[in-house]
């Protein structure tokens, strides 16, 4: 079985959590569409979704404060990572009782190709995967291009054995924050939230094979994103195989998506300027301390 987790942030830190809930419903239609029934999907957050939810997917809700003080989805790192880690966390532990071979962590504005479940089904005793081969897709041009080394852009990237996360027995879903990023200790950081991963399991000796097929869509500009990527320049209009293998339904007509693609929106350079990479922190966990909570983070 694999074991689809994903979280949900703070409605604090939400620009409109209408629209957080409505782009859960949008990667939701794509996880359910999976060709398999071999999987299980697991969400975390702090509010129970407004809509009906579908089979194979569970709610688990928590009472974790806000990361941050700051309102909207543009809070820094750190705070992502101690919310999005300690609810991933979470999520492990209610896996646990569905005994999934392989887990998979999703953002919850991503989208993954259908045939997943069925490949790992079929690849049983495998060390995991990464997806290296992936696309990115804007909503607001519908338009998307290639990436490569996706997993260096999405969290949505890594296909793990269950058993690698080295879930405490004796933690449980009633665990504090403060407790679970305590069990968890660096994984909190590393693997639980995926900056990191690649590497932190290459060191490990956990050597992942790439997925053979492009396995997951980073979408970006939806107005919910913590960082600010985008689809710069030239973009590939909407095809049909969006939706095949990926559940993406088109959010413009034919005609203004050419234009969003090759017409004014294409020539929009990127200004942004890559941060070297020896001025990367080691954690971004390490002086973060969580409001209302003097208590810093095991490392």
């Amino acid at each position: 079985m694999l074991a689809f987790i994903t979280t949900l942030r703070h409605p604090r830190n939400a620009a409109d959590y209408g629209r957080v809930e409505a782009l859960l419903q949008d990667t939701l239609a794509s996880l359910t569409q999976q060709s398999s029934d071999d999987y299980v999907v697991i969400i975390v957050g702090n509010r129970r979704p407004a809509f009906p939810l579908p089979k194979r997917v569970i709610f688990v809700e928590v009472d974790f404060p806000p990361p941050s003080d700051l309102k909207g989805p543009r809070t820094g790192p750190a705070s992502v990572i101690w919310d999005k880690g300690t609810k991933n966390g979470v999520g492990l532990l209610v896996a646990r009782d569905f005994g999934p071979e392989y887990v998979m962590f999703v953002d919850a504005d991503d989208f993954v190709h259908r045939e997943l479940a069925a490949f790992v089904q079929a690849r049983p005793g495998h060390a995991g995967w990464v997806v290296k081969r992936g696309l990115m897709y804007s909503r607001r041009r519908n338009a998307y291009k290639r990436l490569r080394n996706f997993y260096r852009f999405c969290g949505t990237s890594f296909i793990i054995p269950f058993e690698a996360y080295y879930v405490p027995p004796d933690l449980t879903v009633s665990a504090t924050q403060q407790e679970i990023a305590e069990a968890f200790g660096e994984r909190l950081e590393h693997v639980l939230e995926h900056g990191w991963a690649f590497d932190w399991w290459r060191k490990h000796g956990r050597i992942l094979e790439p997925l053979p097929f492009p396995g997951a869509v980073y979408q970006v500009e939806n107005g919910e994103n913590h960082s600010d990527n985008a689809l710069f320049g030239p973009g590939l209009p909407y095809r049909s195989r969006l939706y095949r293998d990926f559940a993406i339904r088109p959010s413009k007509a034919p005609a203004s998506t050419l234009w969003a693609s090759f017409g004014p929106a294409a020539l929009k350079p990127d200004l942004r300027v890559p941060r070297p990479a020896f001025l990367q922190p080691k954690s971004y966990l390490q002086n973060y301390r969580p409001p209302g909570d003097p208590v810093v983070p095991l490392r």
